[in-house]
């Protein structure tokens, strides 16, 4: 979790929401890593999870990461989560939790809906104080009329 926090900062060095996402292999190398970049690219779907997803398929040559982990510093949002069952990540761990749009526990549960045709293992709380307070200052810079803290 503390690369996926040294990716939230460089999120928040440009200005963007300070999310940052590492992938994993079972030995804990990191096979990909990014940060959000929606504002930089002007892309609603450049979340640090799906970039992260990205580079890790292109990286492996396959879409399905079954037997990788991911960890990301804020509760995955509907997107993320889909793209996270999309890919066949096998477990999820992350830090803040977010009661506004979060799609794994706080509001949904979609990585664990027994609708659905995967099931991924799901850790959270991991570096929570950390992962939480790098969200709060941004946005209360945000309210306070500065793009970046």
């Amino acid at each position: 979790m503390g690369e996926a926090l040294k990716e939230a900062t460089l999120a928040l060095a440009f200005g963007d929401v300070p999310v940052g996402a590492v992938i994993v292999d079972r030995d804990g190398t990191i096979i990909s890593r990014a940060h959000n970049t929606k504002e930089q690219l002007r892309d609603p779907t450049a979340h640090a999870e799906t970039l992260a997803i990205r580079d890790a398929c292109r990286i492996t040559g396959d879409w399905r990461l079954t037997g990788l982990t991911l960890y990301v510093t804020k509760e995955p949002c509907i997107m993320c989560a889909g793209a996270i069952l999309n890919a066949r990540l096998s477990h999820l761990v992350y830090g803040a939790t977010d009661t506004k749009a979060g799609a794994v526990n706080s509001i949904y549960n979609l990585l664990n809906d027994a609708r659905l045709n995967h099931r991924v293992a799901v850790t959270s709380g991991i570096l929570q104080g950390e992962c939480t307070i790098i969200l709060k200052e941004f946005f209360e810079s945000l309210r306070r009329g500065c793009r970046a803290v």
